[in-house]
């Protein structure tokens, strides 16, 4: 005992007091380091840290909301919504996406199923927003990652709306398509209502009505494992649905339309003279806007883009087209208006005009003979309206064209319209700097030379005519509706002139047209029905100048350079109901290729009026049905 309590009173203080401040130094170095670490991740990274953290274990999640539903004036539904599958990669603990898309490839390899997937580089931040590595995957696909969810850490499939196009083609060049906001358009929104992967209209209604159409986004915030997976819903703002369109236009009399054209290239449009009201408008060739669903592939892109025939311009509003004989109503209209002629102002047409050197021939190789004005309309007499042209000359034809309507954009409610071309002794000097001829005059008489319609001019102007000389606006929107029926905004007629001819010269015009139809010797005799109520005028417009018959023939060997037939009509004579242009590429003459084609557009609206009528009729009551039989 004695010999310990010597030990330790051996060791000196000094010894002692150096061994405590080496520890005390290293005990401090020690936490000066954590404290400064601690400084670090919390002043330095915190905000990335804090956001790391809660990414793992919540997630805001953005809702997509569904696109009004539009559907036609009978209410028959023409685009829906439909639930389409999106595999997304979370980057939550596992941020190697190529190691996630490596194993969803080899997964989908094995059902031989390709992934080409464009992955972006991650690089090394610490929060990394959800990333789409496919879109609207086929159920197959769906499959295979709901089964596989453990094997595929960061994998989560995400379920968004996209549009239902029921009837394809058919619609296309009316409804347009969808797709995701383009960083240009991001740039030029100064609503801020976009952001990136929002759905936005790209072409047709589903662009001009986007503000209606689109709804407004939801968000939930969702509680993750630590694979990314869904565990639970924290919070939920529900999305809004966009507001459903209702159309003027019929189905029925659309199909019918669409039918008759048979893939050949050319339009229809189909109005209602009264108000406007556009009841059909097709253009073929078209394209199936349900290959923009979800993106449309390169090489579809390319298939479109790149197609001679061109299936994404829409022909019945961007179309141009001479407008042939169908301008010689123009020309009779400014000439009477003008007091110039009268009905019964009589030309001789032995077949051809001559003009200084130049001959200009009739359709008609031996003529027509002494003919007035309404036998000139009825045979549509080319050199009855060399004649009369002239008399009238370019700038007055051009003023009373665009009365009608031509030459100008008609307002209709789709985008990329085109104005056509009326042209003036002032335009060609201003495009060309030169004078104007004499000889141009005469072939703008019979809708040649430099002058340009589209079809929905062309139908609008004789709607015009049909109704007692009012211009409307053509409109394919008849109203705006919530999901619950009620009314948001309803498209009225929009009045947008007057063509300023006399009831009696309008009168005269329109039994002209009527004669086309119904009379012996009329061009648009094959639409003649039973009830002789149809009016109507033929065309045959040339593409390239021929001069004489031998070419022309000769020329039908190369269809690109074929004649373009036109027929425009409205129907019944006395308070017409129906207006309706054809316009088909290089088919030849009118009378023959484009006239039949309105025939059947112009039995199917009756027949389904007569249907509708019987339907509305109440069944007759046994009295009734006696008296009937006693009447007989």
């Amino acid at each position: 005992m004695s010999e310990n309590h010597s030990r330790l009173n051996g060791h000196e203080p000094g010894d002692f007091r150096k061994k405590f401040k080496i520890a005390f130094a290293i005990v401090s170095i020690m936490l000066a380091i954590l404290i400064m670490r601690m400084w670090h991740l919390q002043v330095i990274r915190g905000d990335e840290l804090t956001q790391r953290s809660e990414n793992n274990s919540v997630r805001l999640r953005k809702i997509k909301p569904l696109r009004g539903v539009i559907l036609d004036t009978n209410g028959q539904v023409l685009v829906d919504n439909q639930p389409s599958f999106d595999i997304i990669f979370v980057p939550n603990r596992n941020r190697n996406i190529d190691e996630a898309a490596y194993r969803l490839r080899q997964l989908f390899a094995t059902r031989s199923l390709t992934f080409s997937a464009d992955l972006p580089a991650l690089g090394k931040r610490g929060w990394f927003p959800p990333v789409k590595l496919e879109k609207n995957i086929s159920m197959e696909k769906l499959a295979i990652v709901e089964t596989h969810a453990s094997d595929l850490p960061g994998i989560t499939i995400d379920v968004v709306p996209i549009r239902q196009y029921l009837n394809g083609e058919m619609v296309a060049h009316i409804i347009g398509y969808t797709g995701e906001v383009s960083r240009e358009e991001l740039k030029k929104d100064m609503s801020g209502d976009f952001s990136v992967g929002d759905i936005t209209g790209k072409d047709g209604l589903e662009k001009q009505l986007d503000q209606y159409l689109k709804g407004k986004s939801g968000a939930e915030q969702v509680e993750v494992n630590v694979l990314g997976k869904e565990v639970k819903v924290i919070g939920k703002i529900e999305p809004v649905s966009g507001y459903n369109v209702v159309l003027t236009v019929d189905a029925h009399l659309q199909k019918v339309a669409w039918e008759a054209l048979q893939d050949r290239a050319g339009s229809v449009v189909v109005i209602d003279p009264r108000d406007g009201a556009v009841l059909a408008l097709a253009s073929s060739p078209a394209f199936d806007p349900n290959l923009f669903n979800g993106g449309i592939s390169a090489e579809d892109w390319d298939d479109l883009s790149n197609d001679s025939s061109h299936p994404m311009g829409n022909r019945a509003i961007a179309g141009q087209y001479p407008p042939g004989s169908t301008y010689k109503l123009i020309v009779a209209a400014a000439a009477l208006e003008e007091g110039l002629i009268t009905p019964d102002t009589a030309f001789n047409c032995n077949g051809s005009f001559q003009f200084g050197n130049r001959t200009f021939k009739c359709w008609q190789k031996h003529g027509h003979g002494r003919v007035n004005l309404h036998r000139a309309i009825v045979e549509s007499c080319d050199v009855y309206f060399y004649n009369v042209g002239k008399l009238v000359g370019v700038d007055k034809l051009a003023e009373y064209a665009r009365r009608f309507g031509l030459g100008q954009p008609t307002g209709i409610d789709l985008p990329r319209e085109k104005s056509g071309l009326i042209p003036t002794r002032q335009w060609k000097q201003q495009r060309f700097k030169e004078t104007w001829q004499l000889g141009e005059t005469i072939s703008l008489s019979i809708g040649q030379g430099f002058n340009l319609v589209t079809p929905i001019q062309l139908v609008n102007a004789y709607a015009s005519l049909a109704n007692g000389g009012t211009i409307y606006q053509p409109r394919l929107v008849k109203r705006i509706e919530t999901a619950d029926g009620r009314v948001l905004k309803a498209f009225e007629p929009q009045q947008k002139g007057s063509i300023g001819l006399s009831e009696k010269n309008i009168e005269i015009l329109k039994y002209g047209l009527w004669g086309v139809v119904n009379e012996g010797g009329g061009t648009g005799h094959a639409l003649k029905r039973r009830e002789e109520d149809v009016s109507g005028k033929t065309g045959t417009a040339q593409v390239v100048s021929l001069p004489d018959e031998k070419s022309r023939r000769r020329k039908y060997i190369a269809s690109k350079h074929g004649d373009h037939a036109l027929f425009v009509c409205y129907a019944p004579y006395e308070n017409p109901e129906i207006a309706i242009a054809v316009i088909m590429e290089h088919a030849g003459h009118g009378g023959s290729a484009a006239a039949p084609i309105a025939r059947k557009i112009i039995d199917a609206y009756f027949e389904g009026k007569n249907s509708a009528n019987k339907k509305s009729q109440p069944p007759l009551t046994v009295s009734q049905k006696s008296q009937a039989g006693n009447n007989r």
